[in-house]
């Protein structure tokens, strides 16, 4: 703790956007270059040394959080980088795209603006990567063993590094031509720049790690065959089968999967498209769906100009304020926030029938229509109460020539044949069922991230990822001296 008064002298000061109007015109991330560091120490200054650190609990990673912070105050890069990377293996990443549970659990929001401990967690990050402090890490002798893992998001990497790293010859399987999973094809650029992520891939590939792409596992290669190939084999296959909407008129053209848009717009970016085909440009888009996903969608669509972009969520629209009377510190809590994609939606005011920041609350989706050659032009919704019952007298139309549908994940796609070739047990939800040590019904076969724990946060991902990885590597060896997540894994394992 390098200033003890510092939360008390110390306003709380984000990383700041790009004015909206200049953003807009691109796909870089939001924020502005070169403004987080002068800023950094001092906001790691408001770090109080609280004693019981509940950050530590409301980090799935175990994050070392009030460790970093003081180093940072100080200015001291290395050492902050190897507290940051002894529990996560992608800060960069968590450091952009998670929503910093640890935020809502720090000691000083109880009255006052958390510390910007996602601020500072990129900060060490981007450092480590300037200074030279995150070189590749490959094993000092090989175990003799092998593993395939199936999937390279976060769960895949994490554990693919981690095993690796522990001597293992690890071969990491993509169904798409380039590795990264949602993070590649799903999380638009302006979130996080794809840059940072092929710094990843290249940091593992020098470490060892090889990568598969372009490889569906139970399609081009038997899932049977992988697992006597192998001596163990990791199931970080995502939750890709999304949630559906069945309502009269779902039919029509022009109503899409929020994940069969988003990835056509991140392939532009990559050079592999000139435009993408269901580009959203001069249209009247409407999102279902209030969730990050959405957002995502609203993001894009006003890049590719939109004419207009509303986005539909089916709960009230929450407080400025925590209710402490239903979510007490430290959990986390259902607040208002505005994220980057409604701020330029609401000050471009692309969506004038609907709220400033182009979201509709409390809205439930009726039914679609559409012209004469069945494409959808209209989307008909009505108000709901706290129980989802239609308010009276509430219903409305408005324009629809693209509806994208974010409704989330219900598990694992199952057309591949990768469960029923190898024969895995499935949990009612539609999940991969696994034991407290992250193993199959068959001997072998592992499970972990969204496959197994279902939707859930990119920190919950690379913690499954990492806690797999000892796992699997105790299976091997017998013992493990792999760092594996503490904290949240003496509890339930659910969403």
């Amino acid at each position: 703790m390098a200033d003890p008064k510092g939360f008390m002298t110390t306003p709380r000061q984000d990383w700041p956007r790009r004015p909206v109007e200049e953003r807009v015109r691109d796909w870089d991330e939001v924020y502005v270059p070169g403004a987080l560091l002068p800023i950094i120490t001092e906001q790691a200054d408001r770090c109080m040394d609280c004693g019981i650190p509940f950050c530590h609990e409301a980090c799935p990673l175990g994050n070392l959080i009030p460790e970093w912070n003081d180093l940072v105050s100080r200015e001291d890069w290395r050492q902050a980088s190897d507290r940051l990377h002894a529990t996560n293996n992608f800060p960069e990443f968590t450091g952009r795209l998670c929503p910093a549970p640890c935020e809502a659990g720090c000691v000083l929001a109880i009255n006052q603006p958390a510390v910007t401990i996602k601020n500072v967690e990129v900060a060490v990050a981007e450092r480590a990567w300037e200074l030279g402090f995150t070189p590749p890490r490959p094993p000092d002798r090989l175990s003799g063993r092998t593993v395939a893992v199936i999937g390279s998001g976060p769960t895949g990497l994490a554990a693919a590094q981690q095993l690796t790293r522990a001597g293992h010859t690890v071969a990491v399987y993509e169904k798409d031509d380039r590795p990264g999973g949602l993070m590649r094809y799903g999380i638009p650029e302006f979130k996080m720049e794809k840059r940072h992520l092929e710094r990843r891939i290249e940091q593992m590939r020098a470490e060892g790690t090889k990568f598969r792409t372009s490889t569906v596992v139970g399609r081009d290669i038997g899932a049977a065959d992988l697992r006597t190939r192998y001596d163990a084999v990791v199931i970080a296959t995502g939750a890709t089968a999304w949630r559906e909407l069945d309502v009269p008129g779902r039919e029509l053209a022009g109503i899409q999967q929020a994940m069969e848009y988003l990835p056509l717009a991140n392939r532009v970016r990559e050079g592999e498209l000139a435009v993408s085909p269901m580009s959203a440009a001069g249209k009247h888009v409407v999102i279902v769906g209030g969730g990050d996903t959405g957002a995502d969608c609203l993001g894009t669509a006003v890049r590719e100009g939109a004419a207009s972009v509303t986005q539909l969520d089916i709960y009230a629209q929450p407080g400025g304020e925590r209710d402490e009377d239903v979510e007490p510190w430290p959990t986390y809590p259902k607040i208002y926030r505005l994220s980057a994609a409604h701020e330029e939606a609401g000050e471009l005011r692309t969506a004038p029938a609907a709220d400033a920041d182009a979201r509709l609350f409390a809205a439930s989706t009726l039914r679609f229509t559409g012209d004469a050659d069945g494409h959808v032009r209209s989307l008909h919704l009505v108000e709901v109460d706290a129980a989802r019952r239609p308010v009276e007298g509430t219903q409305r139309t408005i324009p629809a020539d693209l509806v994208l549908l974010a409704l989330g994940f219900s598990g694992p796609d199952r057309g591949d044949g990768l469960v029923d070739q190898l024969g895995l047990e499935m949990e009612p939800r539609g999940t991969v069922a696994r034991d407290a040590g992250f193993a199959t019904n068959v001997p072998g076969v592992f499970a972990a991230g969204d496959a197994a724990r279902g939707q859930s946060l990119i920190v919950w991902a690379i913690a499954e990822g990492r806690a797999v990885a000892a796992a699997v590597d105790r299976y091997l060896t017998g013992s493990s001296q792999l760092p594996a997540p503490i904290g949240p894994y003496d509890r339930p394992m659910t969403v």
